[in-house]
């Protein structure tokens, strides 16, 4: 067997898991946007603008856990098993720490949190609802975040795709009982959506903690923390905080365009919340792709093989592009079927039926961008996306928002146009910054020259357990 298709065969054993996972991910956020939507649109429209404020909180815990992942990467491929160790526990307790502090700020902060967004006040009983149930808890979500980025790295992802699958059925059984109040359950509406949420984050933490004490750490040595290893602790956060930073001003971009639509009206809030739960799932390939593809480079670089991890990524872009034109232009034609299948509201549907046929472009760009930015954060090139993140999504997504949603009165429609934008320029330099190999020249770790074989790769997380 070439090696070219060993390296293809790593690729896809590392996507299939992140694949269904990302799925059913998704799935679990659309359902509660399904099942609102039977019970009211503000009630989705509310939960829709929360959710704005608790993405942007989960980039935060991205600061160590986007390091997490490219540093497991890079010593799973090198064989260094006691750092990989030092990585996950490092990780573990800035994320908890940082978990714990947020959650407080969300509970007692929510509603000024939603006041800032300009939540209208008919939404805001329902939003401050979700966001003290979601929010409070939000320390789960970093600890079960930081396990399935170190499982994923050891090649493990598929136990976390099992996990997600058990929690999206009970998700859907406590939407069932709570939103609508079924089997004397009490009708709760968006906090009985935000209760079953929470409970199945705080069940899928506590299996994952599980998988992570069985296959991985057994026993925690104390000689590899005491004394405390800082110097880790900095490579996580020289490859977190920029790359989070990234994340971060996209988030925070989108949090004003937010406020932006708020201020049209809540059709167009409601148009957008829906238009986004559709278009995840034209991502979600390459969205998959992009992280199984960064695991695998971080490895290719442990293993100092640096011309490999180049070809391997530019494949692996051409394929996700060919997905993503199939799935965007699919999804654009049916567009007034799917979302006549979420509201009878028929300006809405007209409205999110011509942001889906703009979105088709604009998913190319995504695609690239996703691509191209996970594998350039797993070389440790993180300052250059968000030099680029900063410039354009500030001056072309949020500034062309306000300028053709609001000033020239294009409304959702102009905005839309302004991401498309935005997408498809930032895609543009990345690849020639990718094709420029100028990332080669970075070393987070001393690479040993010793790649994993096909054999090797189905035991190495046995080898890590046993260390």
């Amino acid at each position: 067997m070439s090696d070219k298709t060993v390296i293809r065969r790593r690729l896809l054993h590392l996507t299939f898991p992140i694949f269904i996972e990302t799925l059913l991910i998704v799935l679990l956020g659309t359902m509660d946007t399904i099942m609102l939507s039977r019970f009211s649109d503000n009630a989705v429209a509310s939960v829709g603008v929360v959710n704005q404020v608790f993405n942007m909180i989960i980039i935060v815990f991205q600061v160590t856990t986007l390091g997490t992942t490219v540093l497991c990467s890079q010593y799973i491929g090198a064989s260094q098993k006691e750092k990989f160790t030092q990585v996950i526990g490092i990780s573990l307790l800035f994320n908890l720490l940082l978990g714990l502090f947020i959650s407080l700020l969300l509970y007692f902060k929510s509603e000024l949190f939603l006041q800032w967004m300009h939540l209208p006040p008919e939404l805001m009983d329902d939003g401050v609802r979700y966001m003290r149930i979601v929010g409070g808890f939000a320390f789960v979500q970093s600890i079960s975040l930081t396990i399935s980025a170190v499982l994923r790295s050891a090649n493990l992802g598929k136990y976390s795709m099992y996990v997600t699958l058990i929690i999206n059925v009970l998700n859907a059984a406590g939407n069932y009982l709570l939103i609508f109040g079924n089997h004397g359950f009490p009708v709760l509406g968006a906090k009985g959506a935000a209760i079953a949420t929470t409970a199945s984050r705080v069940i899928a933490t506590i299996l994952l903690l599980i998988l992570l004490y069985k296959h991985l750490m057994p026993r925690i040595p104390r000689h590899l923390f005491f004394p405390f290893p800082f110097s880790e602790l900095k490579k996580l956060l020289r490859i977190g905080m920029p790359a989070a930073g990234e994340q971060m001003s996209y988030s925070l971009s989108q949090v004003v365009v937010t406020m932006f639509i708020n201020m049209i009206s809540i059709e167009a809030v409601t148009t957008r919340t829906y238009v986004m739960n559709i278009v995840m799932f034209t991502y979600l390939f390459a969205l998959s792709v992009s992280l199984g593809n960064s695991i695998l480079v971080g490895q290719l670089i442990g293993e100092n093989r640096k011309e490999d991890a180049f070809r391997i990524c530019l494949d692996s872009l051409k394929g996700a592009l060919f997905i993503t034109g199939i799935i965007a232009g699919a999804i654009a034609a049916g567009g007034m079927i799917l979302l006549g299948l979420l509201t009878e509201n028929q300006r809405i549907i007209e409205l999110g039926a011509i942001i889906l046929l703009i979105d088709f472009l604009l998913e190319f760009g995504r695609c690239v961008n996703m691509m191209m930015v996970n594998a350039l954060r797993s070389t440790g090139d993180a300052n250059f996306p968000v030099l680029l993140g900063l410039f354009s999504m500030w001056l072309i997504a949020t500034g062309l928002s306000w300028i053709f949603g609001i000033w020239w009165g294009w409304g959702l429609i102009g905005m839309w146009i302004a991401f498309t934008l935005d997408e498809c320029f930032r895609a543009v330099i990345l690849v020639k910054r990718w094709k420029s190999k100028k990332w080669m020249a970075k070393n987070l770790i001393t690479p040993t020259g010793q790649p994993l074989t096909e054999e090797s790769l189905t035991m190495s997380t046995e080898t890590v357990k046993t260390n």
